[in-house]
């Protein structure tokens, strides 16, 4: 798993732009409608399960265990088309999405950084992502009526925060990978 994600560096990199521009737009514009939140979450979510299947099939004929990001990509991939077919949702039920897709992501981010425990050291990039989507999606259940603007803000965050911590993890796979180029030169 650690050759592949310092392969696919950039994915983790991208996939944390993306998040940052969510939570950009989001902050930007907190009154915006519901419809258009939950076009811009379908799309990331959407998005970031896609880049999480491309990676995970990308590696599959050298690693048996990459179900755990495949399973996170469609996990994504799936909210992310619950989200489009349904986008009269109301508010409460959209909480509800985003929390669970937030928790799984989180516990597979972690259980995916234990495995690489044994490959490298650093893997706490990915345990503080995990961390972080788990307590967004608690807070999000735990506190379902704080109300449109509160929820918009708190999606902005956390997107800003999961992408920056992607980025950090991307560019430390990238230092990883030119590492082992000079290496073997």
């Amino acid at each position: 798993m650690l050759e592949l994600l310092s392969r696919y560096w950039w994915a983790l990199v991208l996939r944390g732009i993306f998040a940052i521009i969510f939570g950009f737009l989001a902050w930007v514009w907190p009154g915006i409608t519901l419809p258009v939140i939950v076009i811009f979450f379908g799309a990331y979510a959407f998005v970031d399960g896609i880049l999480l299947v491309i990676n995970a099939l990308g590696g599959w004929r050298r690693r048996q265990d990459l179900w755990l990001v495949l399973l996170e990509g469609l996990v994504g991939v799936g909210i992310g088309i619950i989200t489009f077919i349904n986008p009269a949702v109301t508010a409460i039920a959209l909480l509800f999405y985003i929390a669970v897709w937030s928790i799984a992501t989180g516990v597979l981010e972690i259980s995916a950084a234990i495995r690489l425990r044994e490959e490298v050291r650093g893997e706490g990039w990915m345990i503080l992502s995990g961390i972080a989507s788990i307590v967004f999606g608690v807070l999000l259940i735990i506190f379902p009526g704080a109300g449109a603007l509160g929820l918009i803000w708190l999606i902005a965050a956390y997107a800003i925060v999961f992408g920056v911590l992607l980025i950090g993890l991307g560019f430390k796979m990238k230092s990883r990978r030119s590492q082992q180029q000079s290496s073997s030169v």
